[in-house]
């Protein structure tokens, strides 16, 4: 469990590979918007600090984080990419639906990592406040955008 100021996000890019020849995309969930957005940009300031040139990243918008798994797969299809990040939120509320959706998203994207030669990085907050999303999409606890990234470069080389 992250302590109240703990910034999780530092990396050491002396120890990370050099993304200049990567190609990467993000699938972004325009649900939660403010948030969504803090960890792609999160995410595309990592890359580039670590080498990656902006004419190799695509991005798309879904509509939420249901819709991340379509259209992360369908990204591999048309772009093969090196690796995908999947960027979205979701944030209890008073019904069932925060778990259906938390479920499909991290059973979808698990699924896509099975079934392709392409890693697809799982940055979905699952958070029970606005707070709390807030706190870790560049707040108190960093940004989790930021370590996809890092764990994107990482995954896109692994074994090679």
């Amino acid at each position: 469990m992250a302590t109240e100021n703990k910034n999780l996000s530092v990396y050491d890019k002396t120890t990370i590979p050099n993304a200049k020849n990567l190609r990467f995309g993000i699938v972004v969930s325009e649900w939660n918007g403010k948030i969504t957005e803090g960890l792609y940009n999160g995410a595309l300031s990592a890359l580039l600090d670590c080498g990656a040139v902006v004419e190799n990243i695509i991005r798309w918008d879904v509509p939420g984080s249901f819709e991340l798994t379509y259209g992360a797969k369908k990204m591999i299809l048309k772009h093969e990419p090196d690796a995908i990040i999947v960027i979205g939120s979701v944030i209890q509320g008073e019904t069932k639906h925060f778990d259906f959706v938390c479920s499909a998203a991290a059973q979808g994207i698990k699924d896509l990592n099975v079934k392709y030669n392409t890693p697809v990085i799982f940055c979905v907050l699952t958070d029970n406040t606005m707070q709390q999303a807030i706190d870790r999409s560049g707040g108190k606890h960093g940004n989790k955008g930021t370590e996809a990234a890092i764990a994107a470069i990482q995954m896109a080389v692994l074994g090679n």
